[in-house]
């Protein structure tokens, strides 16, 4: 019952969350190779001319 929304939704508009999930999984992979980063500023520059 707590999903029944979300599951409704998908048979009524065949929408899901698969981009937001998909940029979530793109900003992960982003972080872990760029451990370290000091410069908080460029991180979020990088990240969104990236992945944008």
């Amino acid at each position: 019952m707590n999903h029944y929304q979300s599951i409704l939704n998908y048979f009524d508009n065949r929408s899901t969350n698969a981009s937001a999930e998909s940029f979530n999984a793109k900003i992960k992979a982003f972080r872990s190779q760029f451990r370290g980063v000091r410069n908080v500023e460029f991180f979020l520059f990088r990240l969104t001319t990236i992945y944008a």
